[in-house]
């Protein structure tokens, strides 16, 4: 592990709600450690509107965030990624571009806030529990001891991070 920070890019189809979460989870737990980014294999090309509420609401800066297409970051000059995380079922099941480097990944899925039908308090309540998902996995992962760990268990438990149980609220259960 060298004292530079680790890139971290967050992967789901549309690059508007989750995979934005993370790269904004990431970059306020880690910071200093990690470096997050985040792309779309068919980008919306904008942010989701209740991405962006949420996130200023819990005081994060949303001014560099945007909707960007996955190839960006398998460009010659793109950052060399340490690690990929899928966080929607339908780009852990895509093709994904090589990635220069060999990244360790993952697939960290989430369910998808902007498909939530129903009230503004149901869409905004769907939005919190994925941010809350998230926040949670990230949390675990940028306190894992990467120094410490080999490949092999390194990969085990980021697999096991997608399948944490830390996800289901008291009150949900």
């Amino acid at each position: 592990m060298t004292n530079q920070p680790l890139n971290v890019l967050f992967l789901c189809t549309g690059n508007s709600a989750r995979s934005i979460m993370g790269e904004a989870i990431i970059n306020r737990l880690g910071a200093g450690k990690f470096k997050g980014y985040s792309a779309g294999s068919m980008p919306k090309g904008q942010v989701h509107p209740l991405t962006l509420k949420l996130l200023n609401q819990l005081n994060y800066d949303t001014t560099t965030l945007r909707s960007k297409a996955w190839d960006e970051f398998s460009a010659p000059g793109a950052p060399e990624l340490d690690f990929v995380f899928t966080v929607c079922d339908n780009a852990a099941n895509e093709t994904c571009p090589i990635w220069p480097g060999q990244p360790m990944s993952a697939h960290w899925g989430v369910p998808d806030p902007a498909a939530v039908e129903g009230s503004d308090s149901e869409k905004a309540i769907a939005f919190a529990d994925t941010y809350r998902m998230l926040n949670n996995r990230i949390g675990i992962f940028t306190s894992l001891p990467l120094a410490a760990l080999d490949k092999l268990s390194l990969q085990r438990r980021l697999d096991e991070i997608g399948k944490t149980k830390t996800d289901v609220t008291p009150e949900r259960a």
